[in-house]
């Protein structure tokens, strides 16, 4: 047991932080052409109830290829008038809920035009040019634009701005833009990729939305638990009886909220970290490579399916295999089925946020003491190691706490997939300990690996929050 918790001294620690990554609040513009279908509602009832640790921008009521002609930001206003109601008490458990005027000074349209025929000369709309002057701002982070329908309206603000500004204006706008587009739902976001090669773009393309990456949000998986999914259990635990705006929270009518995974991966969790989505989070995960057209299926949406001319951000593929609970002897074991593939690394997460949206949902109505709040993963050394072939290092979360004085349950385990060494790196010590004892594998050049630690806690429901140590493995 001792080796579990030793740090050799032979251990570097450098400077870079994962945590200085995530440490401030992610910037977001959503555009969404709510009313085309009950998800968009959905997913945004889930984001208010984000809104103090992601600064939301703007809300832009758009068009896509499933609503042509028509767009619908009273349907936000809406929204934020039930979250209103329910702010005051959402201030007891965490602080920064902004005002409801403050988020519905953000509610803007775009045109009620398609795609392209609201992009050029002539086409600004209110929504357009709210996304330049946010981008305008005296302000250095990164903007995210998460597109639920289409994204026509941010066409259009880069048209302008291609065709207003300087080059070296431009091109620092642009630098701040990071865009997740759910799928392409209009005939613009191919024209966006295809004329601003330089832009940071989450997109699995086209239209044939089952084998997008994000769909793995809604999707039934064989083999697991599905029940966090399941229209029961968002009845009882967002739903019903959670306040006005869970009331707001509209039955599944095709699939449970696909536009979440395009702002999952903002939320701090300790996880996440939004510059990096090679990294993997409750988003998923990405990699940058130019897709191969050839294996695209086209949809039925009739928005465009068309060979990309640039890499883009796009699925990937995990290798997981599940822990289960064990009634006797060590608390977890390894289930019997591994699953590999590109919704693996959305799906792998779903129970933990879905926990998440719950317990937040109970804030809307009940005091602090009644319900729970996610754990405070601490390490008791730098989240960033260096370390030789073959030597051995500790990681220690034993001070880790719980706000609610839960019991915690600890699981550290490899991330292959998110680093450059994609062999699993075992364990020499039980995984579920507070600590973990690693020996690193021989290389013949530079290697980076990821070890992930999950501090869950034993409230109702169960939190978890995470920390990521990267450790780099030097050759002898």
């Amino acid at each position: 047991m001792k080796k579990c918790m030793l740090i050799l001294l032979s251990v570097v620690f450098i400077t870079f932080s994962t945590s200085t990554l995530s440490g401030q609040k992610s910037r977001l513009i959503v555009l969404t052409d709510i009313e085309a279908e009950v998800d968009d509602t959905e997913s945004l009832v889930r984001l208010l109830l984000y809104s103090n640790q992601i600064d939301i921008k703007g809300l832009i009521a758009t068009t896509s290829v499933w609503k042509r002609t028509s767009i619908a930001p009273e349907s936000i206003k809406k929204l934020i008038e039930a979250y209103k109601k329910v702010q005051p008490n959402l201030l007891k458990h965490e602080t920064g809920f902004p005002e409801a005027q403050f988020l519905l000074n953000t509610v803007k349209q775009g045109l009620p035009k398609y795609g392209m025929l609201g992009v050029g000369e002539g086409n600004d709309s209110e929504g357009s040019e709210w996304i330049i002057k946010v981008l305008k701002e005296d302000d250095e982070r990164p903007l995210w634009v998460a597109t639920w329908g289409g994204v026509n309206t941010l066409a259009q603000a880069l048209h302008k701005i291609s065709h207003t500004m300087s080059k070296a204006e431009a091109k620092r706008l642009l630098a701040k833009l990071r865009i997740y587009t759910i799928s392409d739902q209009d005939d613009s976001g191919i024209w966006i990729r295809n004329n601003f090669p330089e832009l940071f773009y989450i997109v699995s393309p086209g239209d044939d939305y089952g084998s997008a990456t994000w769909s793995a949000i809604n999707s039934f998986i064989q083999g697991i638990n599905n029940e966090k999914i399941s229209n029961s259990w968002l009845s009882q635990h967002i739903q019903q009886g959670h306040g006005p705006l869970g009331a707001e929270y509209p039955d599944v009518s095709y699939g449970m909220e696909g536009d979440t995974p395009s702002w999952l991966s903002l939320i701090p969790n300790g996880l996440n970290v939004p510059e990096h989505p090679e990294y993997g989070g409750w988003g998923g995960r990405y990699e940058l490579y130019k897709p191969d057209f050839a294996k695209h299926k086209k949809g039925s949406s009739g928005a465009p399916n068309e060979p990309e001319t640039r890499a883009i951000w796009t699925n990937a593929i995990d290798t997981y295999t599940p822990y289960l609970h064990n009634d006797y002897g060590r608390s977890i074991k390894p289930d019997t089925s591994t699953f590999t593939d590109y919704k693996v690394t959305l799906w792998r997460w779903r129970d933990d946020f879905q926990n998440d949206f719950a317990a937040r949902m109970d804030w809307c109505t009940k005091p602090f003491s009644e319900v729970n709040h996610p754990p405070v993963p601490v390490l008791s050394h730098a989240d960033t190691l260096t370390v030789k072939s073959g030597e051995g290092f500790g990681l220690d979360a034993s001070n880790s706490t719980d706000p609610d004085g839960d019991n915690l349950s600890f699981l550290w385990f490899n991330y292959p997939e998110a680093g450059t060494y994609k062999k699993m790196i075992p364990l020499n010590s039980a995984e579920n300990a507070r600590g973990a004892y690693i020996v690193a594998p021989e290389v013949s050049k530079k290697e980076t690996v990821h070890f992930i630690l999950k501090v869950t806690d034993k409230g109702t429901p169960q939190l978890s929050r995470y920390k990521r140590v990267l450790v780099n493995i030097l050759p002898k």
